[in-house]
């Protein structure tokens, strides 16, 4: 087990989970995100399921500078980091043409240059001392596209071929290893927090698996790393559709997403934690009762 880990996102759902999951094993933890309050509840969680230590660190990961900051603090007061689970991420809805070009942006930046941005500290840091593994957070939507979520998915496609080509690269970096996990519909806030433009919340889509069953997927990566995890019961049905009967799945997926993949209740337009974050409203988990694998 890695005994120093940096987790970003560590504020809400996946991320939450795994340093919820990592303190249970008495690993070390550095928790990253926007949130401070929530961060230090967090770290106060953790302590509580017997980390050896926490240390704050809060960081928007689309600043790049802020996050070589960060990395430098963590590593000088851990001694050094043995992983990275990087697992911060927003979202929105909306038509391309009606979500407003920031709010396109701000989910590119987190999601995209955020990756890439822990990324690099983490690999630069690995490099240094011969040894580490960064396990970087896609999707099932980095694999296929729907209707109303394109800055989600542009994204996360940008995520998987950057994971790529870092897993390559990091053939001639002794004791480095990079794994990718592509989670499907899980239970987290990150739905009621995205942006919308489209009138209504997301949904996750069914089947839904909890953060808890994301976050052992990322802390098993973090010693025997896998090209790319999938997490959800449907994602191989999905993939096959998507990329097996394109025309059946074009026609198919407005439909079932209209159906499945929004809440149906009526939302105002708005920007969500895409530009600022909503602490109010981050935890482990959402208000979706159908959940797969609930007690597993």
């Amino acid at each position: 087990m890695k005994h120093r880990v940096l987790v970003t996102g560590a504020s809400s759902g996946i991320g939450r989970a795994t340093a919820h999951r990592l303190a249970g094993e008495g690993a070390r933890l550095v928790l990253v995100s926007r949130s401070q309050g929530v961060l230090e509840e967090v770290a106060r969680e953790c302590d509580a399921r017997g980390a050896r230590d926490t240390l704050v660190l809060p960081t928007d990961v689309g600043d790049h500078e802020a996050v070589a900051a960060t990395f430098a603090a963590a590593v000088s007061a851990h001694d050094g980091l043995d992983g990275v689970v990087h697992a911060a991420g927003v979202a929105a809805y909306g038509r391309f043409q009606d979500v407003p070009p920031e709010v396109f942006e701000g989910v590119l930046r987190t999601n995209l240059v955020g990756t890439a941005n822990v990324a690099r500290a983490a690999l630069r840091h690995f490099e240094e001392r011969r040894g580490g593994s960064l396990v970087l957070l896609g999707s099932v939507l980095g694999k296929i596209s729907t209707p109303w979520m394109s800055p989600y998915a542009t994204s996360k496609w940008g995520v998987a071929g950057l994971a790529r080509a870092l897993q390559i690269e990091a053939r001639s970096l002794p004791g480095v290893e990079v794994s990718l996990v592509s989670p499907g519909g899980v239970d987290t806030p990150i739905y009621d927090l995205a942006a919308t433009w489209i009138g209504h919340h997301g949904n996750p889509p069914p089947p839904v698996t909890t953060p808890e069953k994301v976050a052992e997927a990322c802390i098993a990566a973090l010693d025997e790393p896998r090209r790319d995890k999938n997490v959800g019961g449907g994602n191989p049905a999905m993939v096959a559709g998507f990329r097996l009967l394109p025309g059946v799945f074009d026609a198919l997926v407005t439909p079932l997403m209209a159906r499945m993949g929004l809440d149906g209740k009526d939302a105002a337009p708005g920007a969500g934690n895409v530009l600022e974050p909503v602490p109010e409203h981050e935890a482990v988990r959402g208000r979706w009762p159908h959940v797969w694998g609930q007690l597993r």
